[in-house]
């Protein structure tokens, strides 16, 4: 018996495919939806939480910050070595800027309890402005107390900038592996004038003056501006050297060393015997060996975080383009 192939009746129940794919698909962005939404709760959750916690931290920040300056008000309530530090570039908009060590300096001079101060210094240099700043607040300070003597003492290094506030003090201190000096003036830059000519590139300037592109790192410099810049830095150098030498007088062996003032780096025990330094030893043997009073109380500006996030956002992109491609001052460093 044979089968025979029987074609479907017209009245066919069988249901088209493109209804089949319509339902299909109805079904497919009904879940991505519902995943889409999923999503959005999860998210909408997520940065209820980070609040939250934000607020959380936020409130435990208020709450004990009172309790801190408590106990800060309380460890100054007796006879104290006042403790500023100077740690890092001294630059505006930093931590070791000149507001915030001039600040710091004159709470710990006016506090009745205060024996004398300790300028503890952690920093390669940096402005000479900012360095300006803090020596001559110095000297003003010590005349306005003449009872209270300022010490600075030198950590891992004290160069340029920051040996240029130290020598404002009454005497300087250091370890005898400390890295002391560096008495000099640098501005560094690029010149990109030959890549400009290898890649093909057309450099289009508009000025009105004559010098006005001097530092432009993308144009040929120039014999006269060069010199000029020279005449700058060599300033610059001379002031820096004049400070120096009136804050630390007779104590320098300048004319027996010549190279005090070419840039060079010593240790602490080679910078006392060129008088560099008064003598060798740390913040605590300061406090408790020369002014008699071994408590330290620390009256160093503490930024918050937020104050510091402020600032890197104050400082404006073009700001940091400009110093990278050249257009930078002179620093002590």
């Amino acid at each position: 018996m044979v089968d025979q192939w029987k074609a479907p009746e017209s009245g066919d129940k069988s249901e088209p495919s493109d209804q089949q794919n319509a339902k299909s698909w109805k079904l497919l962005e009904k879940t991505l939806l519902a995943s889409v939404q999923e999503q959005r709760r999860a998210r909408r959750w997520g940065i209820f939480f980070k609040l939250l916690t934000f607020a959380y931290l936020f409130g435990l920040l208020v709450l004990f910050t009172p309790i801190l300056d408590m106990d800060k008000s309380a460890s100054r309530s007796s006879h104290h070595t006042a403790l500023v530090e100077l740690r890092g570039v001294i630059a505006d908009q930093e931590s070791a800027s000149a507001d915030n060590l001039v600040k710091g300096l004159r709470e710990a001079f006016k506090d009745p309890n205060t024996k004398a101060v300790v300028l503890r210094i952690n920093s390669p240099g940096g402005s000479p402005v900012q360095s300006g700043y803090v020596y001559d607040e110095i000297r003003r300070l010590r005349a306005e107390y003449p009872a209270i003597k300022l010490y600075a003492v030198i950590a891992d290094l004290g160069a340029s900038g920051a040996y240029y506030i130290a020598s404002a003090a009454d005497e300087i201190y250091a370890d005898k592996a400390s890295l002391v000096g560096s008495i000099g003036v640098t501005a560094a830059g690029y010149g990109f004038v030959g890549t400009m000519e290898k890649l093909g590139v057309e450099r289009r300037l508009y000025t009105a003056g004559e010098h006005k592109t001097f530092l432009d790192p993308f144009s040929p410099q120039k014999p006269e501006e060069t010199a000029f810049w020279q005449g700058v830095l060599n300033t610059t150098h001379q002031q820096f050297i004049a400070m120096v030498k009136q804050g630390r007088g007779d104590r320098l062996k300048d004319k027996e060393h010549p190279e005090l003032f070419s840039g060079l780096v010593w240790t602490g025990e080679q910078a006392k015997a060129l008088g560099l330094v008064d003598g060798l030893g740390s913040a605590g043997y300061v406090a408790r060996e020369v002014v008699g009073e071994k408590e330290l109380v620390d009256f160093t500006v503490q930024e918050s975080p937020f104050d510091r996030f402020s600032k890197r956002i104050g400082a404006s992109m073009a700001e940091r383009l400009a110093m990278w491609m050249g257009l930078q001052g002179p620093s002590l460093r």
